[in-house]
């Protein structure tokens, strides 16, 4: 990923169209008429030997001929071209290419690995950056650039739009164009051989001028600059997703040719490969990522217009306002459809609206007035409900009647809305005069909608994003202190295994794995004969359970190969004996192994739960929590995450479940320990991160009571490590491996560790304790020291490929931990450049602490390639430009700012 050149390609001050020609069946007719029709202020030159002008501009007949290197070039010409064509752009000083020549489509897979080798060995990147191939092209409208081969321009606007096919690109731009819908960035990506949905995020994210980001998304290649990239961007505003959902993949398949009128290529912008993840996996990548995704199109506008100028939700309890019991009704249903919540009415808010409106009022919600209602009615009644505190927000719906005024009562509602600090939604129903009130809405800012559906869908999309949005700063509770897995135990049980050429454990192999990672497993032994069951048994203790083991037979109940409650040499004896027969009459083709033999772990009353782990094909390890059994399949109750996983990610995978209900305890029994399933959870995430030559596991039954859990052992599948596990994972996980003890001059022990999202009170703590100039020093000027839990979150809770954050902590005179010092870098998303601060608590200075984590940060950064550290501190500050000078950093006064520059080169040096 890399910002580098993207000004070129986004923001160009002049243009070069390669291919461009008179012919309007031509590509390069029609992009030279969408720039030259959109009113591109720079300058467009069209290069090409068919004529001495086009579009009534003279032509070049070769790159090398242009009278100045075009920032931005689109390529219109055959694909098999390009590589020779951006050769002479980029040695001409161009510096971003849109490649929209056909050929792509045709090309077999080996093909498009060559030509796409041959381009970016041509290009360069990110010395020169590469839209495409097969794409649409870009719409920029702030500077009146339509670089693309749509039939029509966007208005301008403040949102930004990526897309992954074609045909929704038009049929976007031709929707939001009817609907006065404008946009920042209509943006193409087609193949994404060099720029990507992570580098356009990163650019847009930072810019002020884009209040949201829509993303059409069929297939993502990098999920973890994806990801990375999606969750910077949602901390700074919304980023929505539409993606075609499992009964869509087929139809989209079929749908190619169709679509194939539309892309320069003749074919499907992007098919759906095989092997793609799951539509639940994307989805809950996208939650993971502080996103919102939505289903049609004009649910994206919708969710992306509310969002980006209303005020938060705090919940999903919504009062219903209007002048119509029907329509009340219809927005009910829909809420109540979408599982959102009415408000409740407090005692307070009966009362109130028992003597404002008498008997004249519907007594509940929805709470309908008379049809015939003045606006002061609607004003007073819409007052008290935004004064409940059960209420989260208010959809207030009007319904014309015949000799009242929509406008007056749409004023009325709009300057309350606007003032009110809870969210207030509109929906006029009607034609003409409900326009004009719509009208008054907009202008006062307020989210209005053309039917009550559409107003409860926007309601519920606010309330999803705002549980997306609180996920990426909820701060988790802490783990055990006492959770040390025996990481090289584990790893040493999968090595004999593949050593031996097995790809599965054995039972015995998966409960020694489990038990590494402190997951509680029944004994189990494993037994090649009848007789070394009996033997077996003897030694576990009766009664014992006695399984059919069987690489053919993967439910060994299927065939009568499960026998349960044996109490003596004699049973376990009889059930072999019955299970061999059994399987020689049911399934004479399955190889018998022999029998794993397991104490009794039966737990009465306990529910049956199950937990798994698989490798998705672009995301990585996915953990699967719910419902198990024997009817785990019939039942189909589950949930997916993503590793890494916390105590609060564990319950919120829990609670997407509907066993949920049943954990939480019923009259006849208790309330299962949540916080044990949870930490199950967390220990499996753990295991597959830390070892991986796992690529699936699967404990079912996980026995879970008010006792804790009980696993009658796993599943486990291994294969020869391919990857170091945390790469593997779609989102970086803690970097234990940079935790390290040192001491310090006073000899007092510390460790240097990265942060945490469960540091969140140390650190508040540790902010509490710095002086006023300590702090003045760090924020360059006077700071309130009351930070907000979602500035605290910034502070925890980061992603570690983008940011660093190491901190020195130790052990109080309470013996509890406390922080001492931090140092952070916030690296470029293309690694050339870290920007570090550094503080430590004023008690502990003169003690090493602040060169230690100098040298820390220093190490880090040199490790990962980064090009240079960077930093600014203030002109008074000489302890910090004292010890940056200790480490090699080049020091030189800002007068601009009247800061100081500290640069410490990190490149290598020529031996």
């Amino acid at each position: 990923m890399s910002l580098t050149n993207l000004d070129s390609l986004f923001s160009p001050k002049s243009v070069a169209v390669i291919g461009a020609a008179n012919d309007p069946a031509n590509i390069g007719h029609l992009v030279m008429k969408n720039l030259m029709g959109g009113g591109f202020a720079g300058p467009v030159m069209p290069v090409s030997c068919e004529a001495e002008a086009i579009a009534g501009v003279l032509t070049y007949a070769q790159v090398a001929d242009l009278p100045k290197a075009p920032d931005l070039a689109v390529v219109c010409r055959p694909l098999a071209e390009a590589p020779e064509i951006i050769n002479a752009l980029r040695l001409r000083g161009t510096h971003s290419v849109v490649l929209m020549g056909p050929g792509y489509s045709r090309l077999d897979e080996k093909s498009r690995a060559r030509l796409r080798g041959q381009i970016l060995e041509a290009a360069n990147p990110p010395d020169m950056r590469i839209l495409g191939p097969k794409c649409m092209g870009l719409i920029v409208p702030q500077i009146n650039l339509n670089a693309s081969l749509a039939h029509t321009t966007s208005l301008p606007g403040k949102t930004a739009f990526l897309s992954q096919s074609d045909s929704l690109f038009t049929t976007v731009l031709d929707w939001a164009k009817s609907h006065g819908i404008g946009f920042s960035h209509m943006i193409s990506l087609g193949a994404q051989i060099d720029v990507s949905f992570a580098d356009i995020m990163d650019y847009l994210g930072s810019d002020p001028l884009v209040r949201s980001i829509l993303l059409y998304v069929e297939s993502i290649h990098d999920a973890r600059g994806f990801v990375s990239a999606a969750r910077a961007a949602s901390r700074n505003k919304p980023v929505l997703a539409l993606r075609p959902g499992q009964a869509l993949q087929s139809a989209l398949a079929e749908l190619a040719a169709l679509e194939g009128a539309n892309s320069p290529d003749g074919a499907l912008a992007l098919p759906l490969e095989r092997g793609a993840s799951s539509d639940e996996v994307y989805d809950v990548a996208f939650r993971r990522a502080g996103m919102l995704r939505v289903e049609s199109i004009d649910g994206l506008f919708d969710a992306a217009q509310t969002l980006a100028g209303a005020k938060p939700v705090r919940g999903d309890r919504l009062a219903i306002l209007s002048n119509g019991a029907s329509a009340g009704l219809m927005a009910t249903e829909a809420l109540l459809s979408g599982h959102g919540r009415l408000a409740h009415f407090s005692e307070d808010t009966r009362l109130a609206l028992d003597k404002l409106l008498g008997e004249s009022w519907s007594k509940a919600n929805p709470l309908s007035l008379r049809f015939d209602a003045k606006a002061p009615d609607w004003v007073e009644v819409l007052k008290i409900l935004l004064a409940d505190p059960g209420v989260d927000a208010v959809l207030v719906l009007h319904v014309p009647f015949a000799g009242l005024s929509e406008v007056e009562v749409a004023q009325a509602v709009a300057l309350l809305g606007k003032k009110a600090k809870r969210m207030v939604l509109t929906s006029w129903l009607g034609s003409e005069a409900a326009q004009k009130a719509r009208a008054v809405f907009a202008d006062a800012g307020v989210p209005t909608y053309e039917i009550p559906e559409q107003a409860i869908r926007a309601f519920l999309y606010m309330v999803q994003f705002q549980k997306n949005q609180e996920m990426l700063i909820q701060t988790p509770d802490s783990l055990p202190t006492d959770f040390f897995p025996d990481t090289t135990g584990a790893r040493d049980v999968c090595a004999r295994a593949l050593a031996e050429g097995r790809s599965v454990l054995t039972p015995a192999e998966a409960k020694d794995v489990l038990t590494a990672y402190g997951i509680p497993v029944v004994e189990t032994q494993s037994a090649t004969s009848a007789r070394d069951a009996v033997i077996a048994a003897d030694e576990l203790g009766y009664p014992v359970a006695l399984k059919l083991k069987s690489p053919q037979i993967s439910q060994p109940q299927e065939v009568g190969g499960v026998y349960l409650d044996l109490e003596g040499p004699d049973k376990v004896w009889e059930a072999a004996a019955s299970i061999l027969a059994r399987v020689s009459r049911q399934r004479p083709d399955a190889y018998v192994e022999g029998f794993v033999v397991q104490k009794m772990g039966r737990r009465t009353g306990a529910h049956e739960l199950f937990v798994s782990a698989h490798l998705d094909p672009v995301f990585g390890p996915v953990i699967t929590f719910g419902h198990g059994g024997v009817a785990r399949e019939m039942i189909r109750d589950r949930a997916v995450t993503l590793p890494p996983l916390n105590m609060s990610l564990a319950r919120e995978l829990i609670s997407r479940t509907r066993i949920v209900n049943l954990l939480s305890g019923t009259p006849q029994h208790p309330a299962a320990d949540i916080d044990d399933i949870c930490l199950t959870i967390i220990q499996i995430s753990q295991l597959i991160i830390d070892v991986p030559q796992i690529t699936a596991l699967d404990i079912n039954p996980l026995y879970a009571d008010d006792a804790g859990v009980l696993s009658l052992g796993a599943k486990v599948q291994v294969a020869p490590e391919s990857r170091p596990g945390a790469e593997r994972l779609a989102i970086r996980p803690y970097p234990r491996e940079l935790e390290e003890c040192t001491v310090l001059k006073n000899g007092r022990k510390v460790t240097l560790r990265p942060i945490r999202p469960e540091d969140e009170p140390a650190h508040r703590e540790f902010i509490s304790r710095l002086s006023d100039e300590d702090l003045r020093m760090r924020f360059f000027g006077v700071v309130r020291r009351d930070f907000d839990h979602k500035d605290m979150a910034r502070f925890t809770q980061i992603d570690y490929d983008r940011e660093m954050a190491f901190i020195a902590t130790a052990l109080s005179e309470g013996g509890l931990p406390e922080t001492l010092g931090v140092v952070r870098t916030a690296t470029k998303p293309d690694n050339s450049e870290a920007e570090f601060a550094i503080v430590v608590r004023s008690d502990q200075k003169g003690t090493g602490l602040g060169s230690l984590l100098f040298q820390k940060m220093i190490s880090y950064t040199k490790g990962r390639g980064t090009g240079h550290i960077k930093g600014q501190t203030m002109v008074e500050n000489k302890a910090m430009q004292g010890l940056s000078k200790k480490f090699g950093f080049q020091i030189s006064v800002n007068p601009d700012e009247e800061l100081v520059d500290m640069v410490l080169d990190l490149t290598p040096k020529p031996a």
